[in-house]
């Protein structure tokens, strides 16, 4: 009985050691407007004991920011006869749209693998759940290219170091969200971690969403797909025939 109110009071003891996480962001509401070209977000907070006072050096942050998810077929090509063709394919269930990651130090140094893929630290843990049997070289040679290919596009990327503690207290890290973003809800979820363990997590939310011209367009597409594709076709028909015109008087 001593032996186990000893544990009791050691494993209360430590829960109130664990430091609390006090996060914000710049910005909970991105507005896409004509002519949108990207934003940056600062991302900061405070890392205190439960008495509210500084919880020490002994901590790293990490920030994950995580646009919503979506199915992606990922495509191989392949050189056919002097021409390049779609060859294999893989499915992706839940991909994130957008994914980036700061920490105060490189992952590698902070945790271990294991840890680093039960929270998706880093792009090489990102968990991206392929669709139906596949090979898991050829399910890891898809998985390379498809962050490959976001990371290109700017939607995809790992920021080690980017995150600033300043009197072991206060941290801060800065993310770009490209013009290419999807709309709909960002979570920020910021991990504190010592000794290799992730100590306190805290998440917030940024909506990014369309308004002005673009929202009424992306709403009379969805409510009307077959109208608005014959719209499209027809403005293109058009301004094709008004190009000819001009180049056939120049």
């Amino acid at each position: 009985m001593r032996a186990l109110l000893a544990l009791v009071a050691l494993l209360t003891l430590t829960a109130a050691r664990e430091p609390i996480l006090v996060p914000e962001v710049s910005q909970h509401e991105i507005e896409v407007r004509q002519g949108f070209t990207g934003t940056e977000l600062l991302l900061f907070g405070a890392i205190l004991t439960p008495e509210g006072t500084r919880a020490g050096p002994d901590y790293d942050i990490a920030i994950v920011l995580k646009g919503p998810t979506e199915s992606i077929r990922v495509r191989e090509k392949q050189k056919v006869a002097g021409v390049w063709v779609n060859a294999a394919s893989s499915d992706f269930r839940s991909a994130p749209s957008f994914y980036a990651v700061a920490s105060s130090r490189p992952i590698g140094q902070i945790v271990d693998d294991k840890t680093a893929a039960i929270y998706e630290l880093g792009l090489p843990w990102l968990q991206l759940s392929p669709i139906g049997s596949i090979d898991p070289q050829e399910q890891s040679r898809f998985a390379s290219g498809l962050v490959d290919l976001m990371a290109r596009e700017g939607l995809y990327n790992q920021q080690e170091g980017a995150v600033k503690v300043s009197g072991q207290v206060l941290y801060q890290a800065r993310i770009t969200l490209p013009s290419r973003v999807q709309t709909g809800t960002y979570t920020a979820e910021t991990f504190a971690i010592a000794h290799g363990r992730v100590v306190a997590s805290a998440t917030s939310r940024v909506d990014v969403r369309k308004q002005g011209f673009e929202l009424a367009v992306a709403d009379y597409a969805q409510r009307n797909g077959l109208f608005y594709g014959l719209f499209a076709v027809a403005i293109s028909v058009l301004m094709g025939w008004i190009a000819g015109r001009l180049f056939a008087l120049v």
